[in-house]
């Protein structure tokens, strides 16, 4: 146990690096899901989104190469990812369905389809590995390095922060989030923020799902999100709809999914315990929050359809 910990320790930068990386798309993720959250709106379809993404963005790639497409690539995963989050919208904000079930249907739908049309592309490899032009941008730190993504996801967060508690913006998006009749009242367009906080959402979760099968495992393969997005939906929660405690909440789940390649066949512990750590953890920290009361930070209006002249 001692040469395990011992271990453990002396691999701290190489776990924070890659705690990092791979916490990078939960933050893109869990941020989108902040912004049409904070509007009154639940999508619990970021896995399906985010998978629909990851196909989208590495068929583009893969067809065009490394020359030029690459921001195209992403470009169309965000796009993807909007336009999948614009049907929620349509179904839930104008039709008036039910939210958690119509974001239910759009996870179903956006493994469905993305394993269906990435059949074709199984096991593939982009044919220049886009992983490696990112690696030549990693930014050093002494023995700490920081991909790029990473830092946009970052200054993204503090962006999002400063639009929250500073900006008419902000105030419009919370405004609608905790009373949208109040908010109509005063003249806000409450289905059209709606509509843009649901897009935005949805092009985060397009660039998430870009960033897995484009930088940090360049290739495709059905099931490549692997449960990232409803981990993204708990952290959430986690974090109090706060983008700036999102980064570090998506930073701890990361270590957590290095730790779990990291111990595995260093312990007599089985391989499962360690594969369902992250997920038992998210029930962990959800429980923990619904017992310190931190449902009391959701929006009044969170998951609640509107129609004018209601109330």
């Amino acid at each position: 146990m001692s040469n395990l910990l011992l271990s453990i320790i002396q691999s701290t930068p190489d776990a924070i690096t890659r705690a990092l990386a791979f916490g990078t798309p939960l933050l893109f993720a869990s941020m989108g899901a902040i912004v049409n959250e904070r509007a009154g709106v639940v999508n619990l379809g970021v896995e399906g989104m985010m998978a629909l993404g990851a196909l989208s963005g590495f068929v583009i790639a893969y067809n065009g190469g490394m020359g030029g497409n690459l921001f195209l690539a992403f470009l169309v995963a965000m796009l993807v990812g909007a336009l999948a989050a614009l049907l929620h919208a349509f179904i839930t904000i104008t039709m008036r369905a039910n939210q958690f079930v119509s974001g239910l249907a759009l996870t179903l739908l956006g493994l469905g389809l993305s394993g269906l049309l990435g059949k074709k592309f199984e096991g593939q490899v982009l044919p220049i590995n886009v992983g490696d032009a990112a690696q030549t941008l990693l930014i050093d730190w002494g023995k700490f390095q920081v991909n790029p993504f990473t830092l946009i996801a970052v200054v993204l967060a503090l962006v999002l922060a400063f639009v929250f508690q500073s900006t008419r913006l902000g105030l419009t998006l919370r405004s609608i989030g905790e009373n949208p009749a109040a908010a109509d009242v005063l003249g806000l367009n409450v289905t059209a923020v709606r509509y843009g906080a649901v897009a935005f959402g949805g092009a985060l979760a397009g660039l998430a799902g870009a960033y897995l099968s484009l930088v940090y495992r360049p290739s495709w393969t059905d099931g490549m999100t692997a449960g990232l997005g409803w981990i993204a939906v708990a952290l959430v929660i986690f974090v109090g709809w706060s983008p700036l405690r999102s980064i570090f909440g998506a930073i701890f789940f990361g270590l957590l999914y290095y730790l779990q390649f990291r111990l595995q066949g260093q312990s007599a512990i089985p391989t499962e315990a360690f594969s369902a750590m992250p997920y038992l953890l998210v029930i962990v920290v959800l429980a923990f929050a619904g017992l310190r009361g931190q449902q009391g930070s959701a929006p009044e209006s969170l998951g609640l359809p509107y129609t004018r002249g209601e109330r």
